[in-house]
């Protein structure tokens, strides 16, 4: 999720964009899974649903980085442990949502969540 107004005036004003993905509920997760029953993780369906009307659907192979590559790369530099997040990005497809909206995230093998925009 992201403050597009808030993205743009940190962009023209040569800022990073950084409160623009990271206020308060913009970054929703599920408990977590474990990994072991995810099956490949490098070939999961996607779907994000707005309202009910699909906005974005993609598969975890075609991701530009995989899962194991960013582990490693992101691992040079920082110290990671169990439980760690790393957030890998979006399919195509975003789109505007508003107060009100019903965002369902499903991914195949692990599970789905569903919130109520603010």
């Amino acid at each position: 999720v992201s403050a597009r107004d808030m993205q743009w005036k940190a962009r023209d004003e040569g800022n990073t964009w950084d409160l623009a993905k990271g206020m308060d509920t913009f970054g929703p997760m599920s408990d977590p899974v474990p990994i072991e029953n995810a099956g490949d993780l490098q070939n999961l369906e996607l779907e994000l649903t707005v309202n009910g009307e699909v906005r974005q659907k993609g598969n975890t192979a075609n991701m530009i980085f995989t899962l194991p590559w960013m582990v490693s790369y992101v691992s040079r530099y920082i110290t990671m442990y169990e439980g760690d997040i790393l957030i890998t990005g979006t399919p195509e497809g975003v789109s505007e949502i508003k107060p009100g909206d019903t965002v369902v995230a499903k991914i195949q093998n692990v599970g789905t969540l569903t919130n109520k925009v603010r």
